[in-house]
């Protein structure tokens, strides 16, 4: 694979990924509005943690590690294509799947088992490739 079709595939993962966030705030604004009964395997909001915390806080709360996540994948697909600074995408990745997966290890059962899983392996998958492999390499993300 060529480095400007890599180029274009992460930073494609790193954008999906950002909108996938903004999917599960709109199964939990879905869910608020019209609860459960039309939601197949979506549930609202609840923490194993925090099993006493009130639905609308515990929505809140999900919806907050959602947008932080969205915003941080978001802005690390556009620094990674180098619409921001270049130097920024590596940092925000990391933190972005850190609060991707301390919300989903904190929500863990509100939604269907493939979302979750699916989520969770472009999390480890973008901690270990940025850093423990330092990949991809600079040439791909500096070109």
């Amino acid at each position: 694979m060529s480095d400007q079709a890599l180029r274009l595939a992460i930073g494609a993962v790193l954008l999906l990924h950002g909108f996938g966030h903004g999917g599960a705030i709109g199964a939990l604004a879905w869910i608020q509005r019209f609860g459960p009964s039309r939601t197949g395997a979506w549930r609202s909001a609840r923490s194993w943690l925090m099993p006493s915390l009130p639905a609308s806080t515990a929505t809140l709360l999900a919806s907050a590690f959602w947008a932080a996540a969205l915003a941080g994948f978001v802005l690390a697909a556009l620094s990674f294509w180098g619409i921001l600074p270049i130097g920024w995408w590596q940092s925000l990745a990391v933190a972005s799947a850190a609060v991707s997966m301390a919300g989903i290890i904190l929500f863990f059962g509100n939604w269907p088992l493939f979302n979750t899983l699916a989520a969770l392996a472009v999390n480890v998958g973008v901690l270990v490739a940025v850093l423990w492999l330092s990949w991809p390499p600079e040439s791909v993300w500096r070109a």
